[in-house]
């Protein structure tokens, strides 16, 4: 695979990027990442390939259907993979419309390229092609304290606008599969965690809030359950797909490490008691507040399936990875300090305060 192109959309951000790094590290391909570098997009994560021949980066939106062509035209990947997308859920409550630009109209126009592509391949090229939707496991909805976990026969419910975007987009995936022939792959994930995350989502909040000694907004009771999957399994995953799943397959991708966020929240400040100790217990940072609206009770993946063909399965377990994570975070604050601007303080002041506090 290692003359191979593959062209990576929105890969300077926290999954895409890590996503990069690997396929670099272990020469799985040449990778050319198209960006729009939006807030969470950091051309930082991807330093380390600084004057690597085999990595390009391509400043542009996917809703761009010109450039697209055009990089599809020049570069002729043998693979697209889509992380490009809006993710943040509270985002898309505050306003949905750029979560359906992305992640719907963005999606169509890489389709669009892709079956171009395609259809001027040889017999051989149409073969080793893929398109890679890369997607969420918010998409099937919300389980119930004791039903099964998710399956890919799981029929969707998304009850965010942002899985609700992602929903429609592997729906056109699907339909570019099955109408076109596009040698379709797509992957719903479980919660992802790991370094260089953007500090708007649960784990590098907390940690960046709790070293600061500022309150830990927990929502709701914190009950809420998450299966939580380390980036760089997931990216692992990612490349068993691309290399060996048939066309049109989808795939559940999960940790197997089912949390509530309380517990999360609690691990996290014992680490950081641990490794930087503070005058007191982080614990007693920890703070209810109003919930987020339609806020889903419980995800958890069954990946029975990418095991059995595949053969994958997660290494990295929730108590080293949260570790590892909490570790990285303190060790680079000025990555932190960086991404934390003043879009970023604003945001954190629209999401959070309005927010009553709660009793647990």
């Amino acid at each position: 695979m290692s003359a191979a192109t593959w062209i990576v959309t929105g890969g300077s951000g926290f999954i895409g990027s890590a996503f990069v790094r690997l396929a670099r590290a272990r020469g799985w391909a040449r990778i050319v990442n198209l960006d729009a570098l939006t807030y969470a997009g950091n051309q930082e994560n991807l330093a380390g390939l600084a004057g690597d021949p085999g990595y390009e980066f391509v400043h542009g939106d996917i809703c761009d259907a010109p450039l697209v062509a055009s990089l599809v035209a020049v570069h002729r990947p043998a693979a697209i993979v889509n992380f490009a997308a809006e993710t943040h859920v509270d985002r898309s409550i505050h306003d949905a419309a750029p979560f359906l630009r992305t992640n719907i109209l963005g999606a169509q126009t890489l389709l669009d390229a892709a079956c171009a592509h395609v259809r001027g391949l040889d017999a051989s090229g149409r073969a080793a092609f893929r398109f890679l939707h890369v997607s969420t496991d918010e998409v099937y909805g919300t389980l119930g304290p004791d039903a099964p976990p998710f399956r890919e026969t799981t029929p969707y419910a998304p009850n965010s606008p942002y899985a609700a975007s992602k929903a429609a987009a592997d729906h056109l995936v699907r339909a570019a599969h099955h109408t076109h022939g596009l040698p379709t792959l797509v992957t719903n994930c479980s919660n992802n965690y790991g370094p260089c995350q953007f500090p708007e989502k649960l784990i590098p909040l907390v940690i960046c809030n709790a070293r600061e000694g500022k309150p830990l907004p927990v929502y709701g009771d914190g009950m809420q359950v998450r299966d939580w999957l380390h980036v760089d399994d997931h990216c692992e995953a990612l490349a068993r797909v691309i290399a060996a799943a048939r066309p049109g397959a989808s795939y559940n991708i999960g940790g197997g490490s089912e949390r509530t966020n309380i517990h999360v929240v609690r691990a996290i400040c014992r680490i950081l008691d641990e490794l930087e100790p503070a005058p007191a217990p982080r614990e007693r940072l920890i703070t209810y507040v109003t919930d987020r609206p339609g806020h889903d009770r419980r995800y958890a993946i069954d990946a029975a399936k990418i095991r059995e063909d595949l053969g994958w399965s997660p290494r990295i377990t929730f108590e080293e990875g949260i570790r590892a994570t909490v570790a990285w975070y303190l060790a680079n604050p000025g990555w932190v300090e960086r991404v934390r601007s003043g879009a970023y303080r604003d945001w954190l002041v629209t999401n959070y305060a309005h927010r009553q506090e709660v009793a647990p």
